[in-house]
């Protein structure tokens, strides 16, 4: 794995951060992958939950870079965004999609399946897989139960609108890992 990666490299843009983690591991409690998938969303966007100011349930997204936001969606399933910007910018990343690699066992009993294409493609399955909960919110991604390693080497990583949202469907702020099988859902072809 490539080096661990700290609060500090969350203190930048979001568009910034959010390519940058293509490709880089991470393990919530040991278990996890490389990420190949991952939605951008800055506090000037409509569709991010902190555009109209802070509330209890996105207080996490207006403090400093470098933590969990984790919120329910559609009442079902959990999803985990990283905290970027700094503090009161409210800005974070989605993760959409896991390449599974570490803990297949616990991911498979978790989302009781063995189709490892399947563990982890989609914002509600990397949560189920991994673990994560509502407990999660407020934690820093630099400290245990999360890590976060670098990517090692340059990734092709491909951009196009984000999916599953209604408002400002057509920003380009999708980001994913060229190729991969474990997206959530294939990008549409460059024009």
């Amino acid at each position: 794995m490539g080096r661990r990666l700290t609060r500090d490299f969350f203190n930048r843009s979001v568009h910034e951060v959010a390519p940058d983690l293509i490709g880089a591991v991470l393990l919530v409690d040991g278990v996890g992958g490389r990420l190949v998938e991952v939605e951008a969303y800055h506090h000037t966007d409509p569709a991010a939950h902190s555009f109209r100011g802070p509330t209890e349930r996105n207080a996490v997204m207006f403090g400093p870079p470098g933590y969990a936001y984790v919120y329910r969606s559609y009442g079902i399933h959990w999803c985990l965004n990283l905290v970027c910007e700094p503090e009161g910018s409210a800005s974070a990343v989605l993760i959409r999609a896991i390449e599974p690699a570490e803990g297949l066992a616990v991911m498979r009993r978790r989302r009781g399946l063995a189709d490892e294409r399947l563990l982890c493609s989609g914002p509600g399955r990397v949560c189920e897989a991994l673990g994560v909960t509502r407990a999660h919110s407020g934690l820093a991604l630099d400290a245990p139960p999360f890590a976060i390693f670098a990517r090692k080497g340059d990734e092709e990583v491909i951009a196009g609108p984000r999916i599953g949202i209604t408002k400002a469907v057509e920003k380009p702020w999708r980001y994913g890992l060229k190729g991969s099988r474990f997206l959530s859902k294939p990008f549409a072809p460059a024009r």
